[in-house]
């Protein structure tokens, strides 16, 4: 009797199957998970895969512990009493059926609002309801449907233990066979015969055979099943040529061993799969590697406000942060820590954490998380935790508040990649169609000879050493990029915007002069301790001028962004902005960089700017006039147009008393006239701004603000290097470029042999192999090379 395999797990059914539906099941826990798919409508997770489930462990008890509160509160990563996030490992994630089911969670359970999986680490963060259900309801529902999570309470993390090391078992397999494989083709090769006897002959082919086996099946999987899901997409990735090259060498070279005809390929196979894998392996090592010496963890935010113990406040390094500090959290600013509220109207928006947009009211005593953002004034709070920086940093890459700008950009890789795929595909069959009317005995030979020697592994290999070198190198000079692929869209760039303060001009150099009605002692009290608040240039540059007077306890704070701060204290209500803010309808003409002030609805007088302009703003517009259609869009007013039309070049577009709102329209209008469009701004009223263009910016200077919008981090000490590093990512696209023309002078040679059936192991063996090291060694030295460049 024919045994049937189970329709959920794959394991063999015993006598006692259970079948439903016309599909059967090893056991009920199988079964019940079928049920429970069918019931919600997501049997569409069979479709990706033919038995992707595991079989469901009996749990019964196991997970009590998740009762205690003690315990949860060590195990979850954000918690404001109604929503809940936890990262948890999930060993059994293997395939696009794994990630499809766990992030449709919220399908199963009404209670969860997001789970994303991250498919490398096996991990799956959920966010959910906690008033409605809880951790241990979460994890219960992950393992009956077949996803028990790995959770160790030893150091309170979730399957850090568990190290994916796949990547480099696959890399050692691949390089020991080819290494095998090699010297077992050595007598091949060279046609020696007195050590080529034919008793031994055959046992070398068929230990070549052996060798690959481990090769074909294990090693090389990533490239079949990413080729697989592109094909199901109908998508033509670069892995779709790569697997049929493979898949042919390996039937080719094991149909010539089994009828004797020759030693096959087994050589190019495995040499293939060795360089393909070591240029994976050197990418993920650099990316690795950047997570230490790039280090824009740092940038999370760059600095703390630290209250120390005689009442001074200090910038301090994100680092030196521990259990206890005190700190001051401005409006606008990210949470960098955990910790415990101290004083201060508590309005945090966790939308960056949990992807909800209400802000949460905390008061004096209660716990706030990291990722929050403090709204609507300043607070006070204490330490728990020493920062952790690995968390800030899913912020930057969170799909939950991110705008997919990578939806609608292509790749060099995957254009080259599909036009590669086609042209070799179309070689392939109209070279067989020749000989299949010229000389049928060898139209198969030639079919597969073409597939094998045009495989696209220097293609494969170019982009990810090339941008994984650069990405390295602009870490080093201070210019932190999210992604490799913000160089590639870098280097398609044909539009800049400028915002201009705390851009263009610095906070570190400037002159204020008020104009107005004396303040009194409380006055300025109530001013300074109302600007301690603030975030934006202006205020930070105010605040500071303040030298000897007392910080108050502010009753009522509220920042209008791009117009001016609203405050309260006792009696007295004070607004600090532009001039229509104000409402001194007298001075609404007046073009001066200036802030004004009014106390109790009567006009006081304005704090006059004298703007200190970063020196090297004239050469880096100067350097970017003639291939870039530049401007300066600015929330300020008119005052220094004439000043910035005689300093900045002619081209330079001016726009001023701009709101956020209109930034990110401007921007939007130039991409409707498809204008390649980077923004460069402080990340303060520029989020919107940031997050529309190609490729936001964010200059840093000592500023505790972050925004995630933003695809790069710069440095404001290397504002000067602007030109340069945009020269640098389109050079870096003609070093790929340039590469896809040496792979194309390999694979001309290599196609002759092949379309004229002359096609033979050792041409084969040293083709393939010699693309792949000089590709490995012309973008390294080449990208070095360029680093240099970049002082």
């Amino acid at each position: 009797m024919e045994s049937k395999k189970c329709f959920h797990c794959g394991n063999k059914c015993e006598a006692d199957t259970i079948t439903i539906n016309e599909k059967s099941f090893c056991c009920n826990g199988c079964k019940t998970v079928y049920e429970i798919f069918s019931d919600n409508d997501l049997t569409c997770y069979y479709d990706f895969q033919n038995s992707p489930g595991a079989i469901p462990e009996e749990i019964k008890g196991k997970y009590d512990f998740l009762t205690n509160n003690d315990i949860v509160e060590k195990l979850i990563e954000f918690n404001d009493g109604n929503i809940q996030v936890v990262n948890m490992y999930i060993p059994h994630i293997h395939c696009s059926s794994c990630i499809w089911i766990l992030e449709n969670l919220h399908k199963l359970q009404k209670n969860i609002t997001t789970s994303q999986v991250n498919f490398p680490k096996k991990t799956v963060r959920i966010t959910y309801n906690a008033t409605n259900t809880n951790l241990k309801e979460v994890v219960l529902l992950l393992s009956s449907i077949g996803y028990e999570p790995y959770i160790s309470l030893e150091d309170y993390e979730v399957g850090k233990k568990q190290v994916n090391r796949s990547l480099l078992y696959k890399l050692g397999i691949a390089g020991f066979a080819y290494g095998n494989v090699m010297f077992l083709s050595f007598p091949e090769y060279f046609e020696v015969s007195e050590f080529w006897l034919e008793q031994y002959k055959s046992v070398f082919r068929w230990l070549m055979f052996a060798f690959s086996l481990p090769v074909i099946l294990y090693a090389s999987q990533d490239y079949f099943v990413s080729a697989y899901k592109g094909i199901r997409t109908k998508i033509l990735n670069i892995d779709v040529p790569i697997a049929l090259g493979l898949l042919v060498l390996f039937i080719r070279s094991t149909v010539e061993i089994v009828f004797n005809i020759g030693t096959g390929f087994f050589d190019s196979l495995t040499g293939l799969v060795f360089f393909l894998l070591l240029g994976k392996f050197f990418q993920q090592k650099t990316y690795n590697f950047l997570s230490f010496e790039r280090d824009y963890k740092s940038y999370f935010p760059i600095a703390v406000t630290q209250i120390t113990k005689d009442g001074k406040e200090e910038n301090t390094q994100i680092y030196n942060i521990k259990k206890g500090d005190r700190l001051l959290i401005r409006n606008q600013e990210l949470i960098p820590v955990d910790g415990i509220l101290i004083n201060g109207n508590a309005q945090i928006d966790y939308s960056f954490v949990t992807g909800e947009a209400n802000p949460v009211s905390k008061k004096s005593g209660d716990k706030i998380f990291a990722g929050g953002k403090q709204l609507y004034g300043s607070i006070e709070m204490e330490v728990l935790n020493s920062v952790s920086q690995s968390y800030l940093t899913q912020l930057w890459s969170n799909d939950v508040f991110q705008k997919d700008k990578n939806s609608t950009f292509k790749t060099l890789t995957d254009s080259i990649g599909k036009n590669f795929t086609i042209a070799v595909l179309s070689i392939a069959f109209v070279t067989t169609l020749f000989w299949f009317f010229y000389d049928p005995s060898i139209a198969l030979n030639v079919f597969t000879a073409v597939l094998i020697i045009a495989c696209p592994c220097a293609i494969a290999l170019a982009a990810p050493f090339t941008l994984g070198n650069l990405l390295r190198i602009f870490g080093k000079r201070k210019f932190y990029l999210k992604n490799a692929t913000v160089i590639e869209q870098l280097a398609t760039i044909n539009s800049i915007i400028f915002d201009k303060t705390g851009t263009l001009t610095t906070n570190k150099e400037n002159n204020i002069t008020y104009d107005g009605i004396a303040l009194n002692s409380e006055q300025k009290s109530i001013l300074k301790s109302s600007l301690r608040s603030s975030n934006h240039p202006l205020s930070r540059m105010l605040y500071t001028s303040f030298k000897n007077e007392e910080n108050i306890s502010i009753d009522n704070y509220h920042e209008y962004i791009g117009k001016g701060i609203e405050t309260s204290y006792q009696q007295t209500t004070l607004k600090i902005g532009s001039s229509s803010f104000v409402q001194d309808k007298s001075e609404s003409t007046n073009l001066d960089t200036s802030v004004h002030i009014s106390i109790n609805d009567v006009y006081k007088g304005k704090f006059l700017f004298k703007n200190a302009y970063r020196k090297d703003v004239e050469p880096v517009f100067s350097s970017l006039k003639n291939n870039y259609e530049l401007a300066v869009v600015s929330g300020d007013n008119e005052g220094e147009k004439k000043y910035l039309q005689n300093f900045l070049p002619s081209i330079t577009t001016l726009l001023f008393n701009q709101k956020p709102e209109d930034k990110l329209n401007y921007i939007n209008g130039l991409q409707q006239q498809n204008k390649k469009v980077m923004m460069v701004g402080d990340g303060l009223n520029d989020a919107g701004a940031l997050a529309q263009s190609n490729v936001g910016i964010a200059l840093s200077e000592n500023i505790n603000v972050f925004s995630p919008a933003c695809d790069a981090i710069l440095d404001a000490s290397k504002f000067h290097q602007i030109t340069n590093y945009i020269k640098a990512s389109k050079t870096a696209i003609k070093i790929i470029k340039y590469c896809f023309l040496l792979s194309l002078s390999y694979n001309v040679v290599g196609l002759y042999f092949a379309v004229t059936g002359q096609l033979k192991p050792v041409i084969a063996a040293i083709l393939m192999p010699l693309s792949s090291i000089s590709i490995v060694l012309f973008t390294t030295i080449a990208t070095n090379i360029l680093g240099r460049k970049i002082k």
